[in-house]
């Protein structure tokens, strides 16, 4: 077998400060790319030299490319950026990068603005804005529930709704509530963690904390919502994969006037017991009719964390069944 042409071509920084940008802290960045397109980036003076099979070198340039006019637009960038665009490249649609930064969605804690990072997380803020429930289906890191506090805290300073209320079932494989330490709040906000830390990057620590002693957040476990009419909110459901059919109808059906529900979940990695059939999966076939029901269906290629990650999510994929 003939070994593999290997084609070395370079990408000219002028400025040096967008150089280093670009290579980020330990050679960061450029290490994203090499281990997603198999290539070898070394940096001499004002230019990086990329080896490797010629199409991942033509598809490393485009990327560097992209990213540098970012760069030079003011916008900070950070390694889902990279993912990002790797994924997109490899998706064919490395040519509609640019687009996904021309509007910012709010600025976080630390005053940085937050963008959707792929085309699935357009299509699911989209969503969002033309729908009353919207359902985030898929793999972990695609950045569900991230984005839909982002759109709540969002319509709360907009004045669109009044409050947020975000839930979750206490489910989780292998363990029970009963024999966790603690009141029944110490008991679940482990639970609730994911939500917790995406109120923090977005709010703060002491914001947040501000807004849940106020009663305008609110965090609680869905069996709390039982009973309730939600008026003027926008209600959560994260890991929604974990509730039962009727949870599911129950969740959905306190829906008031003024308000907005997001429904997030992934479907391969349901927690219920055997018999109990998940109401997510449900209720997309259910649900699926509706007008002002929209379900989003992310994939592995919206995931913004380590480029591992999709690899292994594909993975488990492969080998399912």
């Amino acid at each position: 077998m003939a070994e593999e042409q290997v084609t070395t071509k370079e990408f000219i920084v002028a400025e040096q400060n967008n150089l280093l940008t670009i290579v980020g802290a330990q050679d960061e960045y450029i290490s994203i790319l090499e281990s997603g397109l198999n290539v070898s980036i070394n940096v001499f003076g004002n230019s990086l030299k990329v080896s490797g099979e010629e199409a991942a070198v033509d598809t490393t340039l485009l990327i560097l490319k992209n990213i540098l006019g970012l760069i030079e637009k003011g916008i900070s960038i950070n390694s889902s950026d990279f993912v990002s665009a790797l994924n997109m490249a490899e998706n064919g649609t490395l040519e509609y990068f640019s687009d996904l930064y021309d509007q910012v969605l709010i600025k976080d804690a630390k005053n940085h603005a937050v963008r959707v990072k792929t085309f699935g997380q357009r299509q699911y803020v989209q969503a969002i804005r033309n729908h009353d429930i919207v359902f985030g289906v898929g793999p972990a890191g695609t950045g569900k529930t991230y984005l839909a506090v982002v759109m709540a805290v969002s319509a709360l300073k907009k004045g669109i709704v009044d409050r947020i209320v975000l839930t979750r079932p206490a489910v989780e494989a292998g363990e029970s509530l009963g024999f966790l330490p603690g009141d029944l709040k110490d008991k679940v906000d482990p639970y609730l963690r994911p939500i917790y830390d995406a109120l923090h990057a977005i709010l703060g620590t002491e914001h947040t904390e501000r807004l849940l002693e106020r009663g305008i957040i609110e965090i609680a476990p869905l069996a709390y919502m039982r009973g309730r009419t939600l008026d003027n909110a926008f209600v959560i459901l994260d890991e929604a994969q974990n509730t039962t059919n009727s949870q599911m109808k129950m969740f959905l059906t306190r829906l008031g006037f003024g308000s907005k529900m997001i429904v997030n979940g992934d479907i391969s990695q349901i927690d219920l017991p055997r018999n109990a059939r998940s109401g997510l999966v449900a209720a997309q076939k259910i649900l699926a009719n509706i007008d002002q029901i929209e379900f989003v269906n992310f994939s592995s290629k919206d995931v913004v964390r380590h480029p591992v990650v999709s690899k292994i999510i594909n993975a488990y994929e492969d080998n399912a069944g």
